[in-house]
């Protein structure tokens, strides 16, 4: 079984979450308002695996870094 490790949290003055969490919300939104359910997990689906290889990579960089 694969162990993830907490990547280190970076703190970046003057970004606003609150303002990129409704961005991102509404850019789905849009992606998805005319699609099926079938369509929609499918859209999900791919959402995760493309998280999930982003912090592969991410885990990757930061494992070269402090080797």
């Amino acid at each position: 079984m694969m162990k993830h490790r907490m990547l280190q949290s970076e703190i970046i003055p003057g970004f606003d979450v609150i303002k990129w969490k409704r961005e991102i919300q509404a850019q789905i939104y849009e992606e998805t308002k005319d699609m099926t359910s079938a369509e929609a997990i499918e859209y999900s689906r791919q959402a995760v695996l493309r998280g999930e290889r982003r912090r592969a990579e991410l885990a990757k960089k930061s494992e070269q870094v402090t080797t």
